[in-house]
């Protein structure tokens, strides 16, 4: 059943193949790259498929010389053989299984992290500050690039708000567990009296959409610029090279000031609107997927607590999968991949009970 399966993988992968080569995949560029995304997810299948048919075949020949063979010796040669190959079977069809859950197209995309500051005052923004430092170290770690789009400076420090692009492998797919609401329990360094409070901030993460994904008509944007704000140069407040963009029907805004050309400005703040205007779509999707589970590890809930991050005792919680760690200090300096690992694999475990595969 899992070889017929996986045969049938094999099989579309060699047409997508076959078809990306052709002359005319790229006459519609959108079609290519739906098929280049496919091509992505089904080698990784068909890559693991050939060594997986590999295992069975030395494993029937393995339960043929049990079976057959008079010499005792190698018999049991055999047998010790046949009980490792079963192992690494095992091993090799949980695998598959897990490849075999249907992927989010959305995964594989680049991503748009928007970190706030929520309750709290300034301790939020210093928080809010302290995440971005946070992701922005793991995605170093990962060999991903980031852009700064957009940022509100904290009055003590951090941010009130920063807006940043992650372009790298699947970013989306692994950044997408962040978002909600991340709280912090600590002595404030505002605070003169030593006592703990607790702050939050707010993290929403979007797939980084293509501009034909989402079809916005030139006449339904709005377009104000503006002078930059914070550290930039002569350019700062003198040149109106910030830009605001306004989706009419929808009321969505975006905007970016990061860079001194208006032009660039324009076109990472127009890549933000897609993205919010996309995010709605993509959230009545998720509810609908939430309807049907009990827990649900990533939603589209940005109003759900999803992390404490509680100084005192270098304790971080996250309350979907009520796991708890005590390293506090590496995890804020960007070591959260465990983390991230243990919501994947529960997320799985879920939709592997739905009876996906």
């Amino acid at each position: 059943m899992l070889l017929e399966k996986l045969e049938a993988i094999k099989r579309r992968f060699q047409e997508v193949e076959l078809e990306l080569s052709g002359s005319e995949a790229m006459k519609d560029m959108k079609r290519f790259a739906q098929l280049n995304r496919e091509y992505k997810e089904l080698q990784r299948i068909v890559e693991i498929y050939h060594v997986y048919k590999n295992v069975q075949s030395n494993l029937e020949h393995s339960k043929s010389v049990v079976a057959n063979e008079k010499d005792d010796e190698f018999r049991e040669m055999a047998k010790i053989e046949m009980d490792e190959l079963t192992r690494q079977s095992e091993t090799l069809e949980e695998e598959i299984r897990v490849m075999l859950i249907p992927a989010d197209p959305e995964d594989a995309k680049d991503a748009i992290m928007e970190i706030r500051a929520g309750t709290g005052g300034d301790e939020a923004s210093i928080f809010a500050g302290d995440l971005y430092r946070m992701y922005t170290r793991f995605c170093e770690r990962k060999g991903w690039k980031i852009e700064l789009v957009d940022y509100t400076q904290g009055t003590a420090g951090g941010f009130k708000e920063v807006i940043i692009e992650v372009h790298g492998d699947g970013a989306y797919g692994i950044l997408k567990y962040e978002s909600g609401v991340h709280r912090v329990q600590r002595v404030p360094q505002t605070e003169t009296q030593g006592r703990v409070h607790t702050s939050a901030a707010s993290v929403v993460v979007l797939p980084e959409v293509d501009e034909f994904d989402v079809d916005i008509k030139p006449n339904e944007i709005r377009k104000d610029l503006f002078c930059s704000q914070g550290p930039g140069g002569q350019s700062v407040n003198t040149t109106y090279s910030a830009v605001r963009l306004t989706h009419i029907p929808t009321g969505i805004v975006a905007q970016c000031q990061d860079e001194k050309s208006q032009i660039k400005n324009y076109a990472k703040a127009l890549q933000v609107l897609r993205a919010r205007i996309y995010e709605v779509e993509l959230n009545k999707r998720m509810e609908e997927r939430s309807k049907k589970r009990k827990t649900m590890v990533s939603t589209g809930d940005r109003s759900a607590k999803i992390r404490t991050y509680n100084y005192p005792q270098s304790r971080i919680t996250d309350h979907r999968i009520g796991m708890t760690t005590h390293n506090l200090p590496t995890f804020v300096d960007g070591d959260i991949e465990d983390m991230i690992e243990a919501l994947q694999l529960a997320e799985n475990a879920e939709r592997l009970k739905e009876g996906v595969v």
